[in-house]
């Protein structure tokens, strides 16, 4: 296992877990509001947190995977981890705007 893939784990994780935060404001004020606007941001939220559901369940379970990605050059695993790193700022940034 190297480094990268255990970083890119964890940031699937942290991305699980502010999504689901997200979700459930948006979830709320979707039910107080009731516009499509709301509505859009829960469903982009979902789609993301299946996104991310399935990517850590196929890295945490399969192990195909995981040799995939420390078979692969280091540049492609660094970057596959830098999406993922970025996708997690986006989404703290999201929650910050949010939350306030």
């Amino acid at each position: 296992m190297t480094i990268w893939a255990d970083v890119t784990r964890a940031a699937m994780a942290l991305n699980v877990v502010l999504l689901l935060v997200l979700c459930s404001v948006w979830a709320r004020n979707y039910r107080q509001i009731k516009s499509k606007h709301t509505l859009g941001l829960l469903l982009f939220g979902l789609l993301l947190l299946g996104e991310n559901l399935l990517g850590l369940y196929y890295f945490a379970v399969h192990d195909v995977l995981t040799a995939w990605f420390t078979g692969l050059p280091s540049i492609s695993g660094t970057a596959f981890m830098v999406l993922r790193l970025l996708e997690s700022a986006a989404i703290a940034f999201l929650l910050w705007v949010t939350w306030d």
